[in-house]
């Protein structure tokens, strides 16, 4: 069961909950509007209206079909047997359904040799590793969000050079750059940071973007190292301009993982679904759901299907993979990088899945 929020001990919101975000898959699209059921538990005996309809009687509570209209939709859930009343904010993402995004954390050294070969490489794709997205792109049409740290050993992001800026804003389609980190260890490093630990790295990763990539390259969404962060820091994170934070979502044992500052109760529900609104923070978080590096090449596409036949999980599908495993001097070097990323982009290209960046699917 779903947890909602309880008023008194006779009923409950089940589904939606407040900051649900919606695609066609959670009920079905008539006459301009996506049609759902609200779902609902309470006594036997209860008289609920939603929006002012009557709800019926089920054998697990009750149930209405309502119609959200817009973008940003109101539900009013009233028990006229008792005080209980509820009025949530869900959304319906028209662009949302059956769109993939390929996200990749941890970059840097794609970076580090760009810079050192700056002399003899005439494009940035000369680079084997962005070549790579560059391919995939080609092919599919796949859009490419890079996550980056500043700085690694013997270089940081003041070092690369301009000379390829106008390459890159050409590239500005399929390819994003934002902050990620200022550097891969230690671990976690904003799990318990302050606002003012965590913006001047998030401030200089995105000025040196701008400076040698250009602002076109920048996006509203990203995923902080770890996926950890305070709620002061994320709040901090928003009012910088990132609207929407990934992560997956999970608990492992009662301990959340990559979760940011979420309870478990919400991190059980988004885990479910691929997009929950906080409110509280006007931030969106997007549930990462394969992260490629941590899955057997056999296993990307039954994992896929999972996701498609589950309609809650099946609008958006969000692919990670971090860049180190690329490299055959990396201690866990997959040398089937390349064609575990096909893999996966090859079976959602061929199932309906069109290539969308996280911006483009969650406005209005």
């Amino acid at each position: 069961m779903i947890e909602g929020r309880q008023t008194n001990e006779s009923s409950v919101l089940l589904f939606p909950l407040d900051g649900d975000m919606l695609n066609e898959f959670d009920g079905h699209t008539r006459d301009e509007g996506l049609y759902i059921q609200v779902r609902l538990a309470g006594l036997e005996g209860s008289r609920f209206t939603v929006n002012g309809k009557l709800a019926e009687r089920t054998d697990n509570g009750y149930t209405a079909e309502i119609v959200l209209g817009d973008y940003r939709n109101t539900i009013t859930i009233v028990d006229h047997t008792t005080d209980y009343n509820e009025t949530v904010t869900v959304y319906w993402l028209k662009n949302a359904t059956s769109k993939y995004r390929l996200s990749v954390d941890d970059n840097i050294w794609f970076l580090k040799d760009i810079a050192a070969n700056s002399g003899s490489y005439r494009s940035i794709f000369d680079n084997p590793y962005l070549n790579v997205y560059k391919e995939l792109n080609d092919m599919y049409g796949t859009k490419v969000h890079l996550n980056l740290f500043y700085q690694t050993d013997g270089f940081d992001l003041s070092q690369m050079p301009d000379k390829f800026k106008e390459e890159w804003k050409a590239q500005s389609h399929w390819l994003r750059l934002t902050f990620h980190s200022l550097q891969e260890h230690p671990g976690m490093p904003y799990k318990d940071a302050r606002p003012e630990e965590i913006m001047p790295d998030c401030e200089q990763v995105t000025q040196e973007i701008i400076r040698f990539a250009g602002e076109e390259l920048l996006d509203t969404a990203t995923t902080i190292h770890f996926g950890e962060a305070t709620r002061e820091g994320c709040r901090a994170l928003r009012q910088f301009g990132f609207r929407t934070l990934a992560g997956y979502f999970k608990l492992v044992g009662e301990r959340p993982l990559v979760s940011y500052y979420l309870d478990k109760a919400r991190i059980e529900h988004l885990n479910k679904r691929d997009f929950w609104k906080d409110h509280s923070e006007d931030i969106v978080f997007a549930k990462i759901d394969m992260v490629i590096d941590q899955t057997k090449k056999e296993d990307i596409v039954p994992q896929l299907e999972r996701l498609r036949a589950n309609p809650h999980e099946a609008g958006f599908l969000e692919l990670m993979v971090h860049e180190q495993y690329f490299y055959e001097n990396y201690k866990s070097y997959q040398p089937d990088y390349k064609e575990k990323l096909e893999t996966a982009v090859k079976w959602a290209s061929e199932n309906g899945y069109r290539p969308a960046f996280l911006s483009e699917c969650l406005d209005e």
